[in-house]
């Protein structure tokens, strides 16, 4: 197979998409916002995927002020973190309850403990690598994503179920505008958290990430992602994934923007003491591919999260199905040591 080689000083990999699958979270997330809003759900996920949730909040939610934004951040990445474990708390409290209770009826404690996030209040209120033995969310680390068919989007699941929900013939009594409201918003809400039950939206690491990451030593690689810290550390413990000592996260405040901008990327690479004209960047999205082109780094675009033909007129040096197609091994030693790359075409 045709491959090329070339030398770096250290990488920078992205988050969500690029070492970890958390889409189906996010994407529940941002589909509870526009529910809430009443906005497509599907447009809003498009919208938002790659950016930071900073600046997708000031847009979907301008009555957010300044001095809010950052909690409201919080509570908005945390809902994240919340959908992506509440599958599996499920599962656990229904084994236990079926361990304890035999023959009790079948939704005894089906009430207690967590629950899918509510509707409304999920964005704006209250609030050498060595990968770590320990995660909160059992399947996280266990499960291999190549081995599932792709999961399908909360937008089209969603969509799916208010289609059913209200047969093509069936005529209803005239009412007036705001009975009308009402009944589409309470067929939304019932949608969603029959869809939001029944989805398993754990976080897993994604094929390739856990052997490229134990082939870079430590101080050669930085995490650069648009999530903030609640969410990026929360994403990478889940499946294992220590947080490197570089992690930029969106609501560092040294950043004057995020992606598509570079500066995230060449933040990362300054605190590492590297140029970013010598690292190696990995991304998945569109905003993140464009941000890398433009800190100059050599840009390996994985096709994780998005179809080759929507990011392949990014800019990115290489295209690749997923980090199985790349390898590293170190050359040199010391403060002269390079990283040797190797990508598959």
């Amino acid at each position: 197979m045709p491959s090329t080689t070339f030398h770096a000083d250290a990488v920078l990999f992205d988050m969500d998409g690029t070492l970890t699958d958390s889409i189906a979270a996010v994407e529940a997330a941002w589909g509870a916002v526009a529910v809430d809003l009443g906005l497509d759900p599907e447009t809003v996920i498009a919208a938002t995927y790659g950016k930071r949730a900073i600046d997708n909040l000031a847009f979907y939610r301008p009555e957010i002020k300044a001095h809010e934004m950052d909690a409201a951040v919080e509570a908005f990445e945390q809902s994240i973190l919340d959908f992506a474990d509440s599958y599996q708390k499920r599962a656990v409290r229904r084994r236990r309850s079926g361990e304890s209770s035999e023959g009790f009826s079948e939704h005894a404690g089906s009430d207690s403990g967590e629950s899918t996030p509510a509707l409304s209040d999920t964005s704006a209120s209250s609030q050498s690598g060595s990968l770590s033995t320990s995660t909160s969310t059992p399947s996280s680390s266990t499960t291999d994503p190549t081995t599932d068919a792709q999961r399908p989007s909360f937008a089209t699941r969603l969509s799916d179920m208010l289609a059913s929900a209200i047969p093509e013939d069936s005529v209803h009594p005239v009412f007036d505008e705001s009975t009308d409201e009402k009944r589409a918003d309470a067929d939304i809400e019932a949608a969603w958290e029959t869809e939001a039950d029944s989805a398993d939206r754990s976080i897993r690491i994604l094929p390739g990430v856990k052997d490229m990451i134990e082939c870079i030593p430590n101080g050669r690689y930085a995490v650069a992602t648009s999530g903030a810290k609640t969410y990026a550390y929360g994403a990478m413990t889940r499946v294992g994934i220590t947080p490197p000592l570089v992690t930029i996260t969106a609501d560092d405040k040294r950043l004057k923007a995020g992606k598509p901008a570079p500066d995230p990327f060449l933040l990362a690479a300054s605190c590492l003491g590297f140029d970013a004209k010598r690292c190696v960047v990995f991304e998945d999205s569109p905003s993140g591919i464009r941000a890398g082109v433009a800190s100059g780094a050599t840009v390996i675009a994985v096709c994780t999260s998005h179809e080759r033909s929507k990011i392949e007129g990014c800019g990115a040096h290489f295209l690749v199905e997923d980090m199985r197609k790349v390898r590293c091994k170190m050359e040199g030693e010391g403060a002269g040591m390079q990283l040797v790359f190797t990508v598959e075409h």
